[in-house]
């Protein structure tokens, strides 16, 4: 059984701050990307990596490459105008193969345990669609009015979603054959609006996505302290 997974990593990162996108910035002295994508191909070597960058990025991406000695096999794509349009390219490299199975992982969450693909591959295999959600840990609020009114909702009721969102090729190609619209927000919502379950599998508490520079001095923490073969 063919495996792929679709790294998307299309975000300019303003909420992170500083000259690169986020993606390119350093976590234990190599780009955030780098990281995720060496972590991911030591996971499972016989997985396809296709990475999805803009175009503007290409360059800055292959210098990048050189002055890292970066080595880990890929396809490269060419991103969209929104995570939609990005996975649908990313899909444009898989092979026909009915049977195969597709992930799509955000570029900066470099800390998925080997746990986390391997449960979203084989539900996925077995339902056809599967994605890692780890329980909320703070109380929730909804807001209710304009003027600050807010009530509180029942948090084991709700989950954190995070990637890799696993489907089978089918699943997904059928899938991004539809129009875009704004509550696409992730592949399971793309999924699940053409008529497929999504079945959950546990998310690892690591595996977060960096978005602001409070995340990356988490990073640099757990670049530090983590251990990627333990599972926790």
């Amino acid at each position: 059984m063919k495996k792929y997974l679709i790294v998307v990593a299309g975000g300019k990162g303003l909420r992170m701050g500083g000259e690169l996108p986020k993606q390119f910035q350093n976590i234990g002295g190599r780009p955030i990307l780098m990281v995720t994508l060496e972590r991911l191909h030591a996971i499972d070597s016989s997985m396809q990596l296709v990475l999805v960058l803009p175009a503007d990025q290409f360059d800055l991406w292959k210098d990048l490459c050189r002055q890292y000695e970066f080595a880990v096999p890929l396809l490269l794509t060419q991103g969209g105008a929104t995570r939609f349009h990005s996975v649908q390219n990313g899909l444009a490299q898989v092979d026909d193969l009915d049977e195969a199975l597709v992930g799509v992982h955000d570029g900066v969450r470099p800390f998925v345990s080997q746990k986390v693909v391997d449960d979203c591959f084989r539900e996925a295999w077995i339902h056809g669609a599967a994605i890692p959600m780890i329980d909320v840990q703070d109380s929730l609020r909804h807001i209710v009015g304009g003027n600050g009114v807010t009530e509180v909702v029942p948090r084991d009721r709700y989950r954190l979603v995070q990637t890799p969102q696993v489907f089978k090729l089918s699943v997904l190609r059928r899938a991004y054959e539809q129009r875009f619209i704004e509550s696409f927000t992730d592949d399971a919502s793309v999924v699940e609006a053409s008529g497929m379950d999504v079945v959950a599998v546990e998310g690892n508490r690591e595996n977060i996505k960096l978005t602001t520079p409070f995340d990356l001095m988490v990073a640099s923490t757990l670049m530090e302290c983590w251990i990627p073969q333990q599972e926790i």
